[in-house]
């Protein structure tokens, strides 16, 4: 793979910037690897960047040699607390594209006001484990195409899986609403780390403001809750008015913000 070198005010090379694969960078100073850079694509098509480095200008060498080689627009996100790194990127020339707010979600039903959300008439809710791939499958893609014509994915969370014939529609994860000979609306709770996340919650277009996604959320959090737990996680765009409504209004709060950065 190609290196560069880039050198010292003495005009001694010290840092050798290779690309070690398709995705991956190395920064490397006395045969020691002092950084890392790697590129990955998400479902919806973009290409997002990420970058580990001890020292700013290490950062800035390995920015600049993955940003030569690569097409924009490109993105990264990173966790607005970390002021250096967001502007290290920023020195890259990456603004800031969204935000999005990670909240903690009360389980307890008693806390959450929940206890009573029951799904619409006609409307019943299939626990994690029990939906049907074929339905499952029907309904998120159903959804994607939605969503796609609209707001599009590239506003949608990290945690959505990719389209794919493999493992994406695994019933164990998912709880959804089935009305009549379909679904209209699904739940997705994963586990990462020692929290559950719930990595999606959605339904169909024509199903809206009927509270289904309501009683969906109602339904997995309570599932947490018989398990013995106490708080899940949730991320949402801050643009995200109905979704930023549901889970402030059942006292989810606020503990952390994203952002998404983009070099057009």
């Amino acid at each position: 793979m190609n290196s560069v070198h880039f050198t010292s005010g003495t005009g001694e090379p010290t840092v050798v910037i290779t690309r070690v694969t398709q995705t991956q960078w190395h920064a490397v100073e006395a045969d020691r690897v002092v950084g890392r850079g790697d590129v990955s694509r998400r479902p919806d098509g973009r290409v997002f960047l990420s970058i580990d480095s001890w020292h700013d200008a290490v950062f800035d060498q390995l920015a600049d040699a993955m940003l030569a080689q690569l097409p924009t627009p490109l993105y990264t996100v990173v966790d607005e607390a970390d002021l250096d790194l967001t502007r290290s990127w920023e020195r890259a020339g990456f603004t800031t594209r969204r935000r999005e707010w990670e909240y903690l979600v009360p389980a307890d039903p008693q806390v959450t006001g929940l206890d009573a959300a029951l799904p619409p008439p006609g409307v019943t809710i299939v626990a994690a484990g029990e939906a049907q791939q074929g339905p499952l499958r029907a309904v998120d893609t159903a959804i994607r195409d939605e969503v796609e014509a609209t707001v599009g994915w590239q506003e949608m969370p990290a945690e959505v899986l990719p389209r794919t014939d493999g493992n994406a529609w695994d019933p164990s994860k998912y709880a959804v609403a089935a009305q009549s000979d379909r679904y209209v609306g699904l739940v997705r709770v994963v586990q990462v780390t020692r929290q559950p996340r719930i990595g999606l919650i959605a339904v169909r277009a024509d199903q809206h403001r009927r509270g289904i996604a309501r009683a969906l959320l109602a339904h997995a959090l309570g599932a947490l809750h018989r398990d013995g737990i106490e708080t899940a996680s949730t991320e949402v765009n801050e643009s995200n008015a109905a979704a930023l409504a549901l889970f402030e209004g059942i006292g989810a709060r606020r503990a952390s913000s994203n952002l998404e950065l983009v070099l057009r």
